[in-house]
C-alpha cells in the first residue's frame, strides 16, 4: 500500500505543501473561469489535494487500442502490467472539425465519448488536445504557412470558419455527461506545443500577441456557447527561461496549469540529456507555479519503444524529481503496423522488456493511478 496518506491530511486542510524543492502555497488556487461548473471546481482543488501527494500518470488512447489490439472493452496496457489504470486518459478531438467520424489517431469520437464516461465513473480524469488542420490552407496541423493564426482572429478572412469549428468543439464538450447528467470536467490542452514551429499555431508563424488574442477568443467564445466544464491547460515544448515560457502567455485569467513535453530521443541512449531538459524546465515553471499560484504538469512525455529496462525507476523516476507537478501523461501505443504509421508505443505491455520495472515505478509512493485517487480522497 502506498504511504504518507498522514501529509495529504494535513496538506488537504491547509493547501500547503513543502518539497526538496522549495515551498509550495496553492491556497490562492481560483479557476480561471468564474461559471465553471461546481464538479469542475472540485476537480481543480482535488489536483492541487493529490498534487501534495505525488504525480498523477497518464496515458494517451488507453482504453481505445494497445499493443496488437483496438476497441475491446474495459482493456488497457497499463492495466494489463500493473493491475490498475492510468489516473489521467488522454484524447484528440482533431477532425471534429471536419466533421469526421474518427479523430486523426482513427478513434471513432462516439467511442471516445464512451471511454470518456467509462474513466469519470470510476474516478479517472481526461485531458484532451487538438491537432486542428490549418484553416488558411486546409492542410493538416503540420502544415505550419506563416500567417495562418492571424486569419483566425476576429478580422480575420477566417475568423467565420474557425468559429465554426469551436462551435463544433463546444457541442462535443457538452455532450460529455456523467449518469447523473452533469457535465464532465476535462483538461483541454489546445494550442499545443507552442514554443515549437511545426504547428501553424506555433512559434515563428505567428506573433506573441496574435497567439494571445486566438487563445482568449477560444476561451471566451467557449464560455460564450454555454460551455463551463473546462480546465485550460497552457502547453509548450522546450523552453530555456521564464520569459521564453511566458512569450506567448495569455495571462492568469485564462490559464489554470503550466505544461510542457518532452520526449527522450534514441541518441540520448543514457538519458542524461533529458532528465537535465526535464528537471531544468520543471524547475523554471515550478517557480512560476508558485508565482502565479497555478498547477504544473508535464503533458506528453515518453521514450519511444523504451527500450531500457530501467528507465522508469531510473531515467523517468530522475526527471520527474520531487517536483509537485499535477500529472505527466505519456503518448500512446500505437500497437500496430499500417501504411501510414509504424508501429510505436511509450508504456510497456505484457511481456515489454521494462515492464517489470514499471511495475516498481507503479509501486512509489510519489506515482499516482485511477485507484490511488479514491484511496488519496477518501
Amino acid at each position: 500500500m502506498k504511504k504518507n496518506i498522514i501529509i495529504l491530511i494535513i496538506t488537504a486542510f491547509t493547501g500547503v505543501s513543502c518539497s526538496s524543492q522549495g515551498f509550495i502555497n496553492n491556497t490562492n488556487l481560483s479557476i480561471s473561469d468564474k461559471k465553471a461548473t461546481p464538479e469542475t471546481v472540485s476537480l481543480y482543488k482535488k489536483l492541487n489535494m493529490l498534487a501534495q501527494k505525488g504525480c498523477l500518470f497518464g496515458h494517451q488512447d488507453d482504453l481505445a487500442y494497445g499493443v496488437n489490439w483496438k476497441y475491446e472493452d474495459h482493456r488497457s496496457d497499463v492495466k494489463e502490467v500493473v493491475g490498475d489504470y492510468p489516473a489521467v486518459y488522454g484524447w484528440d478531438i482533431a477532425g471534429l472539425e471536419k466533421d469526421d467520424s474518427n479523430n486523426i489517431d482513427g478513434v471513432p469520437f462516439n467511442k471516445m465519448k464512451e471511454y470518456i464516461k467509462e474513466a469519470h465513473e470510476r474516478g479517472g480524469i481526461s485531458t484532451i488536445s487538438w491537432h486542428f488542420d490549418n484553416p488558411a490552407t486546409g492542410k493538416n496541423a503540420w502544415d505550419n504557412t506563416p500567417n495562418s493564426l492571424k486569419t483566425i482572429l476576429p478580422d480575420g478572412e477566417n475568423h467565420k470558419k474557425f468559429t465554426s469549428w469551436i462551435d463544433k468543439a463546444a457541442t462535443f464538450f457538452l455532450s460529455l455527461k456523467d449518469k447523473k447528467g452533469k457535465h464532465i470536467p476535462i483538461l483541454f490542452r489546445p494550442y499545443h506545443e507552442l514554443t515549437g514551429g511545426w504547428f501553424w499555431w506555433g512559434k515563428g508563424n505567428c506573433t506573441s500577441e496574435e497567439f494571445k488574442a486566438a487563445w482568449k477568443f477560444t476561451f471566451e467564445y467557449l464560455q460564450k456557447k454555454g460551455v463551463h466544464n473546462l480546465i485550460y491547460v497552457y502547453n509548450t515544448s522546450s523552453f530555456s527561461s521564464k520569459e521564453d515560457y511566458l512569450a506567448n502567455y495569455p495571462g492568469d485569467n485564462y490559464v489554470d496549469i503550466l505544461s510542457f513535453d518532452s520526449y527522450q530521443n534514441g541518441e540520448d541512449k543514457s538519458g542524461e540529456k533529458f532528465i537535465t531538459e526535464v528537471q531544468s524546465q520543471l524547475k523554471i515553471i515550478n517557480k512560476i507555479g508558485i508565482e502565479k499560484h497555478k498547477l504544473t504538469a508535464v503533458a506528453e512525455a515518453g521514450y519511444e519503444a523504451v527500450p531500457d529496462a530501467k528507465w522508469w525507476t531510473g531515467t523517468f523516476s530522475k526527471a520527474i524529481g520531487d517536483y509537485k507537478i499535477s500529472y505527466v501523461l505519456l503518448w500512446r501505443n500505437h500497437g500496430w503496423q499500417e501504411k501510414e504509421h509504424k508501429m510505436h508505443y511509450y508504456v510497456p505491455y505484457s511481456g515489454q522488456i521494462s515492464e517489470k520495472d514499471f511495475v516498481d515505478f507503479y509501486n512509489l509512493d510519489k506515482t499516482l493511478f485511477e485507484k490511488d485517487i479514491k484511496k488519496v480522497l477518501k
